[in-house]
C-alpha cells in the first residue's frame, strides 16, 4: 500500500517517501557469491548470510561495513494511561528515559558491550527532561475519548524520526536499532495491531509490563472503545497512527522511513517497533527491504506482526522488555557473521574443491 497523492500529508515527507528506491540486487548478488566462495558448507550460516546479503543490497556494495552502530529510543507518554491500563504511572516514562543518559538501563548496559551508541529522544514526555528535546506535545491525549493526536502532530513526529536518521547518516552511522520508552505503549500498539491486522482486540493484546487478569480485561475494553470512538481508517496509516497511536510509535515510523530514504538498515526490536515498521511499510512497501527483524516478542501479536512485515527473526529469546534490547542483542551476532564473511578463506585460496548445491 502506498500513500496516495490525494491524502493530506506534508509535501516534504511525501517527496521523501516517493523517492525511496529498492535495494541493489547487484550488490546483494555479489555478496551471495562471496558467501558461496567461502570454504564452508553452502548456506551453512543460514540467516546470518541472508542478513548480510540484505545489508549489502542496502549499502549498495558487497564490501559490507557496520562499524558505527546506533540505537534510537523514542520516548513519550500516552494519555490512555489515565484509564488504568498499566501497572505503572506516567512518571515512570521520564524516570527511565533519563536513566538512558546515565547508561544504567538494561539496553544501555547491553549497548555498551555491543559497541552501540545510544540516542534517547524526548518526542512527547509529559514533563521536561534532560533528553534531546524533540517534543511534539506533553504526551498524547486519551484515545478512549478521541484522537490521541492531530494528523499534523503525527506527521511532525514522523519527521522527527526521519531527521534523526539523516543526522546519524551524516555522522557516519551504518546500522540503526530501534527502541522506545513510554508507559502505556503496549495499549496503543495493540490498538494499531488490531486495526492493521484485522484481528480481534483480545487476540493481539497482552499484559504488557505486568497486568493482572482484571487489568488485562480493562485494557482490552479501553482499546475496543478507542477504536469504536475514533473509527481509524486502516487504508490510511497516518489516520490510524494519529487516532490510536503514540508519539513514540510515530517517531519510530519515521526511523524506518528514514532508513529507507538514507539507505541504512534498521533493526526492528519487538512488539512496539514491529507496529511502527508495519505502519512505515504500509506507507511505502519498499521500506520492507531495509528492515531487519531481531527477535520475536513474547507479546501476543509478536509473531503476527513479523509475518505481516514478511520477516523472520534471527533470535528467539522470549524477550518482551522493549527499549531496543532485542535489536541490540542481534548486533554482535551480525558482527560475527560479517567477520566470517570478510576474513575466512575461499575454496580457491586453500585449493579445495568447492561445495556444489544439492539438487
Amino acid at each position: 500500500m502506498f500513500i496516495k497523492k490525494g491524502m493530506v500529508i506534508s509535501m516534504n515527507i511525501f517527496e521523501l517517501i516517493e523517492k525511496i528506491e529498492p535495494i541493489s540486487k547487484e550488490a546483494a548478488s555479489l555478496c551471495e557469491k562471496r558467501w558461496d566462495s567461502i570454504a564452508k558448507p553452502l548456506k551453512s550460516l543460514g540467516k546470518l548470510e541472508t542478513a548480510m546479503i540484505q545489508i549489502a543490497g542496502i549499502q549498495e556494495t558487497c564490501n559490507v561495513s557496520i562499524d558505527k552502530k546506533a540505537l534510537i529510543i523514542m520516548c513519550a507518554d500516552n494519555g490512555v494511561v489515565d484509564e488504568k491500563v498499566t501497572q505503572s504511572g506516567k512518571e515512570i516514562t521520564a524516570l527511565v528515559s533519563e536513566n538512558f543518559l546515565d547508561l544504567n538501563s538494561c539496553v544501555c548496559i547491553m549497548a555498551q558491550k555491543a559497541g552501540v551508541d545510544v540516542f534517547p529522544v524526548d518526542i512527547g514526555i509529559e514533563r521536561e527532561t534532560r533528553l534531546v528535546n524533540r517534543k511534539i506535545a506533553y504526551g498524547t491525549k486519551n484515545m478512549k475519548l478521541g484522537p490521541a493526536m492531530t494528523r499534523e502532530e503525527a506527521i511532525k513526529a514522523i519527521e522527527v524520526g526521519i531527521q534523526e536518521v539523516m543526522s546519524l547518516k551524516e555522522k557516519g552511522y551504518q546500522l540503526i536499532a530501534t527502541g522506545e520508552m513510554g508507559i502505556g505503549n503496549t495499549t496503543t500498539s495493540s490498538a494499531i495491531a488490531s486495526v492493521l491486522l484485522n484481528k480481534p482486540v483480545e487476540e493481539v493484546t497482552g499484559k504488557g509490563a505486568g497486568l493482572t487478569a482484571e487489568g488485562l480485561k480493562t485494557k482490552i475494553e479501553v482499546i475496543k472503545e478507542a477504536i469504536l470512538v475514533n473509527k481509524p481508517n486502516k487504508e490510511d496509516p497516518i489516520d490510524v497512527l494519529s487516532k490510536i497511536g503514540g508519539f513514540d510509535i510515530a517517531g519510530l515510523v519515521g526511523v524506518f522511513l528514514g532508513g529507507a530514504i538514507c539507505k541504512i538498515p534498521v533493526i526492528v526490536d519487538g512488539f512496539i517497533s514491529s507496529v511502527a515498521a508495519l505502519l512505515a511499510i504500509n506507507m511505502n512497501e519498499t521500506v520492507e527491504q531495509y528492515v531487519l527483524a531481531s527477535h520475536v516478542s513474547k507479546e501476543n501479536a509478536g509473531e503476527m506482526l513479523l509475518k505481516a512485515i514478511n520477516k523472520t527473526p534471527l533470535l528467539s529469546c522470549d524477550m518482551c522488555l522493549g527499549e531496543g534490547t532485542g535489536a541490540v542483542a542481534l548486533i554482535p551476532l551480525l558482527e560475527m557473521g560479517l567477520l566470517v564473511y570478510t576474513k575466512m578463506s575461499t575454496f580457491d585460496q586453500i585449493e579445495m574443491e568447492a561445495y556444489q548445491p544439492l539438487s
